[in-house]
C-alpha cells in the first residue's frame, strides 16, 4: 500500500515538473531565455491560501456536479453516499459543517444541518469558484473552521446574443440537458440557464457483504451480484441573471436560482429486504435570490446585497408487506426561510494602505415536523457578523494584513475572531513568495444540534479553534509559450468543543461537546501549460497529507479512540487533471486517489467493515470541435472509472463501475467582444 502511495506521489510530482527536467537523453529541450512575472497581488489576497478553479475545470463535463469538481481538482475530501445522492465536503480533516459555502456573497449552508449537498449544484451554474483554506476563510465568512468556498455568477464579456445547448446521454439511462441563453447590450445583460437530469441509476455491482444463496438455501462461495435499487433521480434547475451598468461607477445585479429534486435513496448493501418491499425518497425544492449593488470610485468601493432562501424538504419511508397496502414508516418535512442583508466598503487612500469593513445579517426560521411520530420544532435565529480589515504594503515585496470579526447569534456573542496574514516576495523573477497566517475561529451549533426532537441539546457550546498556515508559492511564465505555478502549504489546526452526535441511554442520538481535534498536514498544488504550435498541454495537480487526530478525553474506560484518525478522513489524497489538444481535438485525463479510511473511531480492524480500502479513479474523454462561421459544435465521448475500480465512499453505499457518456453541444452566437 505504502509502495503504491509513493509511486503515485512520484507520478504526480513528475507530471508537474517534468517539463523542467533536462539531460543528455531527452528528445528535445525547451530553453527559457526570458521569464516575465506580471500582475500585482490584490490587497485582499495578502498572505492567504486560496485556490481559484480554472474555467476548464468547471466546464469540463455537463454530467459534473460541484461534488465531482471538488473531488477531482482540489484538496477537499468528498464523502459521497452514492451516485445521485448526498455528497458533503471535508476540508483539512474537519466535518462538513466546518466548510462554509457562499453563493454570490450569501451563505447557503443549511441552518438546520450546517452543511451543503454539493451533488445538487451543477458545475455549469457557476462562473467563479474559489477555495479559502483555513485561516484565509475569515476574509469572507465566520465559522469556517476547515475553510470556505465562494461561488459566483458574472456577466458575459460580449455584446449581442449567445445560445448554448448541450445534450448528454450516459450509462444507466441517464439524460442531461443544458440550455444557456444570454444577451449583452451596452448597459443591460441577461442570462438564462436551464438544466435537467434524469437517471434510472440502476447499475450492477458485486455485493461483498452478501454471499449468493443456492436453490437449496445453502451459501455459495461467490458473492451476490446485485443491482442498485430504488435509486432513480431527477433534478431541475433554472437560473436567471440580470445585470445593469449605469456607466457612472454604479452596477446592479440580480440572480435567482430555482431547484427541484426528487431522488430515491438506494438500498444498503447489507439490506435484507427484497426488491419493492420498501421505498425511501427525498424531495427538495429550493429557491435562492440575491440582488446586488456595486459602486466604484477612484479610492473607494462600496457594495450592498439583499438575499432570500426558501427550502422545503420531504423524506418518506414506505414499507410494503407482500400484498398489503404500503405502510408509511416515516414522513418528515421541513420548511426553512432565510433573509440576508450585507454591506461592504473598501477604502484605498494610498498604494500602501487598504481599509475595509463588512456587515452581514441574516434571519433563519425552521419549521420541521415528523408526521408519524408527531415530533418537530419551530425555531428562529438571528445572525449578525461584522468584519474590520486593514492591509498594508510597506514595500513591493512585503504585505501585512489583519482582520477582526465579531459574530452574534440568538442572544449570544462569540469572542472576537482575529486573523493575521503575511507574505514576503523572496525572488520576484520567479514569483517566489513566502506566506503565513494565523486565525482564531468559532462555529456555533446548528438548529438541529439545539432543538432536534428527540435528542437536541440546548446546552451545547460553540466549537472553537486556532489555525496556522505557512507556505511557499512560485510562478514562472515565458510569454505565451510556457507557464508553471506551484505551491506547498503546511497547516496546523486545533478545534475544541467538537460537536458529535453520540448514542443516548434512552435509545436515540444526541449531540455533545466531546472532542478536541488536532488536524495538521501538507497541501501541494501545481499547474503547468505548454504551447507548441498546434499542440497545447495543460496540467493541474494536487497531493495532500491530512492527519485529523482525536485528542479529547476518553468517554469511558473502553474508549480507545483518543489519538486515532477521525472516521472517513483519508490520510493521503491526490488528484491530477491533464489535457492535450491538437487543432480541434482535445484529450482529457483525470486521476483521483484516496487512501484507506476507517469507519470506527478506534481505528481497529476486527472485521472488513472497519476500514474502506483506498481507491484510484481514472476518467478519460476525447472531444472534437467544429466551427462554421458563427456556430460551434462539439462532440465528446467520456469513460468514467476507466479500470472498473470497485470502491465505496461510505460504508454499505454501492458505487458504479466503468460507465460511459456521449455529449453533444451546439453554440450559435451573434456577438462581439466589448
Amino acid at each position: 500500500m505504502l509502495k503504491r502511495i509513493k509511486i503515485g506521489i512520484v507520478i504526480l510530482l513528475g507530471s508537474i515538473l517534468s517539463v523542467q527536467g533536462q539531460d543528455n537523453s531527452v528528445a528535445w529541450q525547451l530553453r527559457i531565455d526570458t521569464v516575465t512575472i506580471t500582475g500585482k497581488r490584490p490587497f485582499r489576497d495578502i498572505g492567504t491560501t486560496k485556490t481559484v478553479l480554472d474555467s476548464l475545470v468547471l466546464r469540463e463535463s455537463i454530467t459534473n456536479s460541484l461534488a465531482d469538481i471538488l473531488s477531482q481538482s482540489t484538496s477537499i475530501f468528498i464523502k459521497s453516499y452514492g451516485r445521485g445522492t448526498m455528497a458533503t465536503a471535508s476540508f483539512r480533516g474537519s466535518s462538513p459543517s466546518h466548510t462554509q459555502v457562499l453563493w454570490n456573497g450569501m451563505n447557503i449552508n443549511s441552518p438546520m444541518l450546517g452543511q451543503v449537498d454539493f451533488s445538487l449544484i451543477p458545475s455549469f451554474f457557476i462562473d467563479d469558484m474559489s477555495l479559502w483554506h483555513g485561516a484565509s476563510s475569515v476574509n469572507v465568512t465566520g465559522s469556517g473552521l476547515g475553510g470556505a468556498i465562494t461561488l459566483g455568477t458574472k456577466p458575459m464579456d460580449e455584446k449581442g446574443f449567445d445560445l448554448k445547448f448541450i445534450q448528454g446521454i450516459s450509462s444507466y439511462r441517464t439524460f442531461d440537458d443544458f440550455l444557456h441563453f444570454r444577451y449583452g447590450g451596452e448597459k443591460w445583460q441577461s442570462s438564462t440557464r436551464l438544466y435537467f437530469v434524469h437517471s434510472k441509476n440502476d447499475f450492477k455491482y458485486t455485493n461483498y457483504e452478501k454471499a449468493s444463496i443456492g436453490d437449496d438455501g445453502s451459501y455459495n462461495e461467490e458473492y451476490e451480484k446485485s443491482r442498485n435499487k430504488n435509486c432513480e433521480y431527477q433534478d431541475f434547475h433554472a437560473l436567471q441573471e440580470l445585470y445593469y451598468d449605469r456607466k457612472d461607477g454604479n452596477k446592479f445585479s440580480l440572480a435567482a436560482w430555482f431547484m427541484n429534486s426528487d431522488r430515491g435513496i438506494p438500498m444498503l448493501t447489507t439490506d435484507q429486504h427484497k426488491d419493492r418491499e420498501y421505498k425511501t425518497r427525498q424531495e427538495e425544492t429550493t429557491f435562492r435570490a440575491v440582488g446586488g449593488w456595486d459602486k466604484t470610485a477612484e479610492k473607494l468601493k462600496a457594495s450592498g446585497k439583499l438575499g432570500y432562501t426558501y427550502t422545503h424538504m420531504l423524506y418518506t419511508y414506505n414499507v410494503h408487506a407482500e400484498e398489503t397496502p404500503a405502510n408509511q414508516m416515516q414522513n418528515a418535512s421541513s420548511y426553512v426561510y432565510s433573509g440576508f442583508l450585507s454591506g461592504n466598503v473598501e477604502y484605498i487612500p494610498t498604494e500602501k494602505w487598504m481599509f475595509g469593513a463588512t456587515v452581514n445579517g441574516a434571519y433563519h426560521y425552521a419549521d420541521t415536523w415528523e408526521a408519524i411520530h408527531g415530533t418537530g420544532y419551530f425555531e428562529g435565529r438571528p445572525e449578525v457578523s461584522a468584519l474590520a480589515t486593514a492591509r498594508y504594503r510597506p514595500c513591493s515585496r512585503i504585505g501585512l494584513a489583519f482582520d477582526l470579526r465579531e459574530t452574534f447569534y440568538d442572544d449570544k456573542f462569540t469572542p472576537p475572531i482575529p486573523a493575521a496574514f503575511l507574505d514576503v516576495t523572496l525572488w520576484p523573477r520567479y514569483g517566489l513568495m513566502l506566506k503565513a497566517s494565523i486565525a482564531r475561529n468559532y462555529r456555533y451549533p446548528t438548529l438541529n444540534d439545539l432543538y432536534f426532537l428527540p435528542g437536541g441539546n440546548p446546552d451545547l457550546l460553540p466549537e472553537k479553534g486556532f489555525t496556522y498556515d505557512t507556505g511557499i508559492e512560485f510562478t514562472i511564465k515565458s510569454d505565451d509559450l510556457f507557464s508553471l505555478k506551484g505551491e506547498v502549504t503546511a497547516f496546523d489546526s486545533h478545534i475544541d468543543n467538537w460537536i458529535l452526535w453520540v448514542p443516548h441511554p434512552k435509545g436515540y442520538w444526541t449531540p455533545r461537546n466531546v472532542k478536541q481535534v488536532h488536524s495538521y498536514g501538507f497541501e501541494v498544488k501545481g499547474k503547468a501549460s505548454l504551447h507548441l504550435g498546434d499542440w497545447t498541454i495543460w496540467l493541474d495537480a494536487n497531493w495532500n497529507l491530512t492527519k485529523a487526530i482525536n485528542n479529547g478525553e476518553p468517554a469511558n474506560s473502553e474508549d480507545v479512540s483518543v489519538g486515532k484518525q477521525l472516521v472517513y478522513i483519508p490520510q493521503y489524497s491526490a488528484a491530477l487533471m491533464g489535457q492535450v489538444s491538437w487543432k480541434d481535438f482535445y484529450f482529457l485525463y483525470k486521476y483521483n486517489y484516496y487512501s484507506e479510511r476507517f469507519t470506527t473511531s478506534s481505528n481497529e480492524l476486527y472485521t472488513q467493515r472497519d476500514k474502506l480500502n483506498s481507491y484510484y479513479m481514472n476518467d478519460v474523454s476525447l472531444e472534437k470541435r467544429f466551427q462554421w462561421k458563427k456556430t460551434a459544435l462539439s462532440v465528446k465521448f467520456s469513460v468514467f472509472n476507466l479500470f472498473n475500480e470497485e470502491y465505496v465512499s461510505v460504508l454499505s453505499r454501492p458505487m458504479p463501475g466503468r460507465n460511459y457518456s456521449l455529449t453533444i453541444g451546439i453554440n450559435p452566437h451573434w456577438g462581439k467582444k466589448k
